[in-house]
């Protein structure tokens, strides 16, 4: 009895050593997990901010980059923001800008109207890096159809390039969840007839729908030819309806709008809903409304 009682006590240390070393092993294992920088997604959908003038807008989208940077990129470009701007908009690739792959060519961006989208593109960087901007190249092949005629539209300059700051868009994003947002191509306010051609400065806008609200119903008769305006201060968002009358205005930010009926064809009345409110990743529902002689 004895005799067992000490051997087994003279094993104790050797299995305290064990269990030790054990326990270390794990710890550094997990520290060193701990310490591998996450891979984030960043997801880019296309959509458009439509026009009331035209019937096609055909965009000619070549290129599409993000730009990524760590903590002291992040805090050089601040230093030098207006020459980093500059630089952007002249098509520089350096400075941290990835290439994103996506399908190159011309869209009809129109499609893209009353809350439809297409996902335009996907990538992934490290965590230990921010998403500062993103930049659209645009190739020359543009073109709007304007009362049944093809008309091409003319880039001048460095317009092709197209930068869009992403401030807003990652604010309080959580460093280890995926990015999704969306690039609202405003086609009414890009494209203007300059003399007699058509010209375009890109107005582009991203947002993202947890931070952002619409406001969706439908509107009669259809042959009012209606359209809607989500107007708050300084701010209008408009909307073509579909032939059934649906409509949906997105990206709008979070406030009370009016939302303007106005009706373009045979005699109707205008009409407008007051304090129409908008809430973060919210649809305001407006139903059916109809307009009268």
């Amino acid at each position: 009895m004895t005799t067992q009682l000490s051997r087994g006590m003279k094993s104790l240390p050797i299995l305290a050593g064990l269990f030790l070393f054990v326990t270390a092993c794990q710890k550094s294992v997990s520290t060193s997990k701990s310490n591998t920088p996450t891979t984030k997604a960043v997801n880019i959908y296309l959509t458009d901010d439509q026009s009331l003038v035209f019937d096609q807008v055909m965009i000619d989208i070549q290129k599409l980059e993000i730009k990524l940077e760590d903590s002291s990129e992040v805090e050089h470009e601040m230093e030098n923001e207006s020459e980093s701007d500059n630089n952007d908009r002249l098509g520089h690739t350096s400075g941290g800008w990835k290439p994103v792959d996506i399908h190159t060519g011309v869209y009809d961006i129109l499609k893209f109207r009353n809350g439809l989208d297409t996902l335009f593109g996907s990538s992934s960087f490290s965590s230990t890096h921010s998403l500062r901007k993103v930049r659209l190249t645009l190739g020359t092949n543009n073109s709007v159809v304007y009362n049944g005629n093809a008309f091409p539209v003319l880039i001048k300059g460095n317009d092709n390039f197209i930068v869009i700051k992403l401030n807003e868009i990652t604010e309080g994003s959580d460093d280890h969840s995926d990015t999704n947002f969306w690039l609202d191509f405003d086609a009414g306010r890009s494209i203007r007839m300059h003399g007699s051609e058509f010209e375009m400065k890109p107005q582009v806008k991203a947002f993202r729908k947890d931070k952002t609200g619409s406001v969706e119903g439908r509107v009669l008769p259809a042959d009012a030819n209606a359209v809607v305006y989500a107007i708050m201060g300084t701010d209008t968002t408009s909307a073509k309806p579909e032939r059934e009358g649906e409509f949906k205005i997105i990206g709008l930010k979070p406030g009370s709008y009016s939302v303007v009926f106005h009706a373009t064809a045979n005699n109707y009345q205008d009409k407008t809903i007051g304090n129409v409110v908008v809430g973060n990743n919210e649809d305001a529902h407006l139903g059916s409304i109809t307009l009268q002689k």
